[in-house]
Order: C-alpha cells, then sequence, then structure tokens
C-alpha cells in the first residue's frame, strides 16, 4: 500500500508544484498535493493551507512543507508583504497543531533566505527595486564588506543617495521580520515538531544582506545545536525534490551511497553563479539533505553523481566559452567514458550539468547524443542555478533507485534534455529574439499560450532533430506554455516512447 505524502509547493511553477510528483508518483507514494498556491506575486490564502494541512495530515506518512507557502502565501509574497511578526508568528503555530493530530507524520520543511538580486527588476521583487534594485544590493555589500575590514571602492553615502526614498527602509524591515521568522522557527526543531528544516539560500553572493541573514540563521543554529537536523546551502526551486528523495529514503530505512564524479577537478572550489560557497561543500550539504551519504569509492556507490562544471562559470546562453579556463583539465571525453563505465558495473548514473548558469552544455549533450548514451544515463539536469541542477539529479538517482526508470521517469528525463539543454540554452534567446521583433517583452508576454509558446515549440522540434538525433523520433512534446507569462521558465510536458 502507497504511503500518503502531503505536499505544500513552494510555488505554482511546474519545478516546484510538478517535478517531484513526475519523479516520485509511481511507486510507494502517493502524493496529496495544494493546488490553490496563488499565482506569481498574488499569494495564497492563509486560511486555504490551514484547512488542507490539518485536514489531510491527520492520516498521512509523511508532510513536506514550503514554510514561505505557510507564512506568505508563496516565495513572491514573502519578498513584497507586510504582514507583522504577530501574524507571522500565529501561522507558524499551525505545526504543533499538525504535530498534535498526528505524532507520526514525518514533518519537513523548508524556508527560504530573502534573496537580494544584484540587478534593478521588479519582475519578482517590490515596485522600487527596479529602480534602485542594483544600489539596494551594493548597499549590503558594501556595509558587509566594511563589517569585515575589506576593502572597497565604491562610496556608500552616495549609493545611497540614488535608492528612492524609503525604499531601504521599506525592504531593510521586510528582511528584518523574515530572518527573525528563520529563527523563530529553529524552536520548531528544537521540540521535535519539524523533523528536519532546510533554508535554502536563493541566489546568494559571498557578501551582502542575504549573506549577512545566512550568518544570523547559522548563528541560531549553532546555538540550539541543530547542526544535525537543520541545512543551510544555496538552492530553493529544487528542495521540494530534495526533501520528497530524503522521505523516501525514510521510509525504507536507508541511506544510498553516492560517488561524486567531476568533469574537472578544479569545480570542488568553484562558486558558482548566483550562489556564495564553493561547490564540493555545496554538494555534501544536497546529499544530505535528501538523505543520501557521499563515498569516495566508485565500487560501494550504488549512485554516481556526474557534475560537469569546469573551473568558472558562465551563461548558457553566451556558450561555447572562450575563456581557456573552460577547457583546462576538463575531459568530456574521458568523463563520458566513466559514466559508461559504471553503468555497465551496474551503477546508477545521473549528470548534473552545471557547466553553464541557466542551461546545460550543448558540446556534452551532444556527446551523449553521439554516443547513445542520452537515455542511458538515470537522469539529467541543467537548468537554473548549479543547486537546482544539482538537487534535480540527485532527485533523478534517489527515484530510480528505488523505482528503476519508469515511464514517467523517462518522460521527466527527456522533458530535461528538451528545456533544460534545449530551452533554457538556445530557444529562449531565440524566441525571444524574435518576439522582440513582433513588439512582444520577454519579461511580459500577456500570454501563456500563444505567438510565444508556438515559436518555442517549434524551434525545440528543430532542436531535438539536430541535437537529441538518436532519440529524436521517441520524443513528442505533449504541452508547451509560459506559466507565469515570460519568457524565463517554461511548462514543457513530453513523452519518450520506446
Amino acid at each position: 500500500m502507497k504511503k500518503k505524502i502531503v505536499f505544500v509547493p513552494l510555488d505554482d511553477r511546474p519545478c516546484n508544484k510538478l517535478f517531484p510528483q513526475y519523479l516520485f508518483g509511481d511507486v510507494d507514494i502517493a502524493f496529496t498535493v495544494f493546488q490553490e498556491l496563488g499565482e506569481k506575486k498574488k499569494p495564497a490564502e492563509y486560511e486555504r493551507v490551514k484547512e488542507f494541512l490539518v485536514e489531510e495530515c491527520r492520516d498521512a506518512f509523511g508532510l513536506v512543507l514550503s514554510m514561505d507557502m505557510l507564512l506568505y502565501g508563496g516565495l513572491l509574497p514573502s519578498r513584497l508583504h507586510d504582514l507583522d511578526k504577530e501574524t507571522l508568528g500565529e501561522r507558524a503555530e499551525l505545526l504543533h497543531l499538525l504535530r498534535g493530530e498526528n505524532p507520526k507524520l514525518l514533518i519537513y520543511g523548508f524556508q527560504t533566505i530573502m534573496r537580494c538580486p544584484t540587478y534593478s527588476s521588479s519582475v519578482e521583487e517590490p515596485d522600487y527595486y527596479g529602480i534602485c534594485g542594483h544600489e539596494i544590493y551594493k548597499s549590503g555589500e558594501i556595509s558587509h564588506k566594511q563589517m569585515l575590514g575589506l576593502p572597497v571602492e565604491e562610496n556608500l553615502e552616495e549609493i545611497h543617495k540614488k535608492i528612492l526614498p524609503g525604499a531601504l527602509e521599506d525592504y531593510l524591515a521586510r528582511r528584518e521580520r523574515n530572518v527573525a521568522m528563520d529563527q523563530e522557527v529553529l524552536s520548531y526543531v528544537e521540540d521535535g515538531t519539524l523533523d528536519w528544516l532546510v533554508f535554502p539560500q536563493d541566489d546568494c553572493s559571498p557578501y551582502g544582506y542575504a549573506a549577512l541573514d545566512q550568518q544570523k540563521v547559522l548563528g541560531r543554529v549553532r546555538e540550539l545545536g541543530l547542526e544535525e537536523r537543520v541545512a543551510v546551502y544555496p538552492g530553493a526551486d529544487e528542495v521540494g525534490m530534495t526533501l520528497v528523495s530524503r522521505m523516501l529514503n525514510a521510509l525504507h530505512g536507508r541511506r544510498p551511497k553516492v560517488y561524486v564524479k567531476y568533469a574537472a577537478e578544479s569545480a570542488k572550489e568553484l562558486i558558482p553563479l548566483y550562489e556564495g560557497s564553493p561547490l564540493a561543500g555545496t554538494i555534501g550539504k544536497h546529499l544530505d539533505a535528501a538523505g543520501c551519504v557521499e563515498t569516495d569509492s566508485p565500487k560501494e556507490a550504488s549512485i554516481v553523481l556526474a557534475m560537469s562544471a569546469a573551473g568558472v562559470m558562465e551563461e548558457a546562453a553566451w556558450q561555447p566559452s572562450q575563456r581557456a579556463e573552460y577547457h583546462e583539465g576538463r575531459d568530456l571525453e574521458g568523463f563520458t567514458e566513466f559514466l559508461q563505465e559504471m553503468k555497465r558495473a551496474g551503477k546508477i548514473v545521473t549528470l548534473a550539468d552545471n557547466a553553464y548558469a541557466n542551461g546545460g552544455d550543448l558540446a556534452l549533450v551532444r556527446m551523449l547524443n553521439e554516443k547513445g548514451m542520452l537515455m542511458e544515463l538515470d537522469g539529467y539536469a541543467g537548468w537554473n542555478t548549479s543547486s537546482n541542477t544539482l538537487g534535480t539529479a540527485i532527485a533523478e538517482g534517489v527515484a530510480a533507485y528505488y523505482q528503476g526508470k519508469t515511464a514517467a521517469h523517462r518522460n521527466f528525463m527527456a522533458e530535461r534534455y528538451l528545456e533544460d539543454a534545449g530551452y533554457c540554452s538556445v530557444v529562449r534567446q531565440r524566441v525571444s529574439k524574435a518576439a522582440g521583433d513582433k513588439g512582444m517583452e520577454s519579461s511580459f508576454l500577456n500570454e501563456k499560450q500563444g505567438v510565444f509558446s508556438r515559436l518555442a515549440e517549434a524551434e525545440l522540434q528543430a532542436f531535438a532533430a539536430e541535437s537529441l538525433s538518436s532519440v529524436a523520433d521517441k520524443v513528442r512534446i505533449l504541452h508547451l506554455s509560459m506559466p507565469w507569462e515570460r519568457a524565463f521558465e517554461v511548462d514543457l510536458r513530453a513523452e519518450y516512447v520506446e
């Protein structure tokens, strides 16, 4: 009999709402998913979240809960709300009620540390961030460096003059309330209400307001001695998959051993774009959060996690890179041969294609295609940040470990090649330009399905015919739309037929 897992996603985007269900919905667990998620900046209604949790958790095995959805109504509302600390504290108290009604319920939560983008844009931030967002970021970066006694070139007073009146005060007040809740929720781990808690840091840098908030959270974790039950690391949109992986491992009472294979040893020290810590350390935290354990021996491993990263990182849209550091010590031929050897040895092999940010490595994907390896692998991911990619690839490995490569799993892999390598690395840029020529703005398409999605689907078909030719006749696109009416993310569903 399947175990019931209650799932409250971070928001309504497919990566948060649908990816965990696509990967883990076939065997062992049955999802009950909160559906009234709001949309983009529109928050979900707290009373609806509460009613759902109270009703569904009474007979559930486990709960994977976005605390941002519970407290603020979603990811973007967490950056926009005007809720006071008292209201937020009352909402968090719901956890005690759920624990009281089902003492055996396994509760895994995740709560983002509010990001601070380097650029000026109001698409996902308050309106004023579109005018002076960069200056707000610089304010945090300079202040942080000054606190540490590090040299700075910019003048903080001059930066502040460029910020709209009241904007920085509003921004910092919200950050203060959010980080206070981050710290308060740790008490729910301390008293056993929460079994495991992740603080993913969304689009972070080594210095600035987000890094300072992370330090506050880490300090409180250490004060309470919760290092074994709380994880803090870069990421966000992949955490739902990570925690379902952990729950599946808990259900079976196992911790799969994972061997990490790097395409370039220099990647271990890489600080990926939009992240604030070296890759090797981040990998260890992702594996632990997923309920896995890293091993130095490929022979002992059940899962091989392959990392395509180089010693530097650029945007996928700029590839192929002209920087020598991208190619020094990165032997893709030997890398792919090792993966084939691991498959012959009976290992589960999943590939985190994080050589570039915001898309897959086209040279690597074409090499996999030429060698007939695309669907021989047990997992592939190459979307958004390195941590988004990493968490997805780990989840694919865990899913294959317990379920094998089900039809749903193969469909998901086909979607990843189409979306991560095709759409993110190639098609998004081409179609955005074509749409711009038609007077459309890629950040505000004003349509979920229409001109843009039709152009994108046609371009994806062409990409598959060229770069995924070994499997193109087996892959069929079933649906393509723009869930937030912008070019950045796509809702893509595909079918892979043997």
